[in-house]
């Protein structure tokens, strides 16, 4: 489905990834796992289309998208839920839901994607009409997420689902992207600072430290590494 081929992307000239591929089957959840600044969140802003790699190519659906702008990307499939859900916290629940939806004409598809949303997200059900900046961290996050399936993905990217939330919410967050896989056949490529979590769900796993790919394989696998085990977990 996707396939990242030895892409190099700088910030100013400034490498930031150095000559580094990922593959993303379908059905399947990858964990992009490293250090923090080594370079998960750049790999994301360019296959979503917010950089472009100087060197390499990016291939989804068979189609090179490595110059592609990032509207251009998500009507493709490609939803990308950044780090700091980018809400609109002055709007409410069922507009920044609706808003996810704005590529589809049919109202139909819109009001089951809604269906669909309320009964992955109950919460979400309750808070319809409350704003979003009032919602709780956790309860935010699942929001970003329900509106970026809204779009009926693809591929669905998420970069630190986890970050600033109650490990309560994390656990639901993560049950929800493995059900997604499960049963809506979707592809999700994560980023995620939990990595024991992260791992435990992924198919596959990478893991990037200072823009290169240092460790690729199963994600049970990379969870036993030592490596994983001494620089990560420390145990």
């Amino acid at each position: 489905m996707l396939e990242v081929n030895n892409i190099r992307v700088c910030y100013n000239e400034t490498p930031a990834i150095h000559d580094i591929s990922i593959k993303v089957e379908k059905d399947e959840i990858i964990a992009v796992v490293g250090s923090n600044g080594g370079g998960k969140t750049t790999l994301l802003r360019t296959i979503s289309g917010g950089l472009h790699p100087v060197s390499g190519k990016i291939i989804f659906m068979d189609r090179d998208i490595s110059n592609d702008l990032p509207d251009k990307i998500m009507r493709m499939g490609i939803v990308h839920i950044p780090e700091g859900r980018k809400l609109f916290g002055s709007m409410t629940v069922l507009d920044n839901l609706l808003l996810g939806a704005f590529t589809i004409k049919n109202k139909t598809i819109i009001e089951e994607r809604l269906s669909w949303v309320c009964k992955a997200f109950p919460i979400l059900k309750e808070r319809m009409k409350q704003r979003s900046g009032l919602l709780s961290g956790g309860e935010q996050q699942m929001l970003a997420i329900a509106r970026g399936l809204m779009s009926l993905p693809r591929l669905l990217m998420l970069d630190e689902p986890s970050l600033g939330i109650m490990p309560i919410y994390v656990n639901k967050i993560l049950k929800i992207v493995k059900k997604l896989r499960d049963e809506e056949a979707m592809s999700i490529l994560i980023v995620e600072q939990e990595i024991k979590k992260a791992l435990k769900i992924a198919d596959r796993a990478y893991v990037i430290q200072n823009g290169h790919i240092i460790l690729e394989g199963k994600g049970e696998e990379l969870l036993n590494s030592l490596l994983i085990k001494e620089s990560y977990l420390g145990i």
